[in-house]
């Protein structure tokens, strides 16, 4: 409306450029202005209208061509461009409350991707903490007897420990040093009772990482083995994929 300075002006053609809902809202504010303009539009009486004419053609009958009519209307003047002002602090309100309303959303949604993921290494150092502890009350327990199981020729450099412990039967199994699970394996630790193999249970290994865990429970133990089989395991042991092994 001819009303804002220059850097004023700038300011707005930048932002209705990167906010696109800042152009509808331009676009609504002016349509608005026009109908409210026309709405409340004031036609001029017939008497005014034949006294503008008359004006005229006696201008023009005394030979002055170059004389224009003036004619006033100073009082509608003063109300448009009043509603004219109130519109420009209308839309400059609107254009700073959307400004720092945008940027409050993005400091907020900046800070809680933060947060979030300060929540989520906590979560995991908490879970890896408990995992140390239960590791070392298992290494630490004075019934436990460890045996290491050794690499056999398919896999020389692997090595597993095994925990039994002597009062309860429980074993548990320390997986660290084996080799990356190949796609669609996982280990199965075996146990030799009575000269047969016995399903001890599948080794979880969930994305490389290996932990102490509890496998299955035996009294009386000639051997331990691993094997190499397929995922979710097999009712009989693969005997060439056998990894490590150790006898009690």
């Amino acid at each position: 409306m001819g009303i804002s300075s220059p850097k004023e002006t700038q300011m707005v053609k930048e932002y209705l450029a990167q906010f696109p809902e800042l152009k509808q809202e331009l676009n609504d504010i002016e349509i608005s202005l026009e109908n409210y303009a026309q709405a409340n539009a004031m036609p001029p009486s017939p008497s005014v209208k034949e006294k503008v004419f008359n004006k005229l053609f006696s201008e023009n009958s005394k030979g002055d061509s170059k004389t224009t009519p003036f004619i006033s209307i100073n009082k509608k003047s003063k109300t448009f461009y009043f509603y004219k002002l109130i519109a420009a602090a209308s839309l400059i309100l609107l254009f700073g409350s959307i400004v720092l309303n945008y940027t409050y959303y993005r400091r907020y949604n900046d800070a809680n991707e933060q947060l979030q993921v300060a929540q989520q290494k906590i979560e995991q150092q908490e879970k890896s903490n408990l995992a140390m502890n239960e590791d070392l009350s298992v290494m630490t327990n004075k019934y436990a007897r460890p045996v290491v199981l050794n690499g056999t020729p398919n896999a020389p450099g692997a090595l597993a420990k095994i925990f039994w412990m002597k009062n309860t039967g429980q074993v548990y199994i320390d997986p660290t040093n084996l080799p990356q699970v190949p796609q669609g394996k996982q280990y199965q630790l075996w146990a030799i009772v009575d000269g047969k193999p016995e399903n001890a249970g599948l080794i979880a290994t969930k994305k490389g990482i290996y932990y102490i865990q509890k496998m299955k429970s035996f009294g009386n133990v000639e051997a331990f083995a691993i094997t190499l089989e397929k995922a979710g395991g097999s009712p009989t042991p693969t005997m060439s994929e056998m990894i490590v092994s150790a006898k009690m």
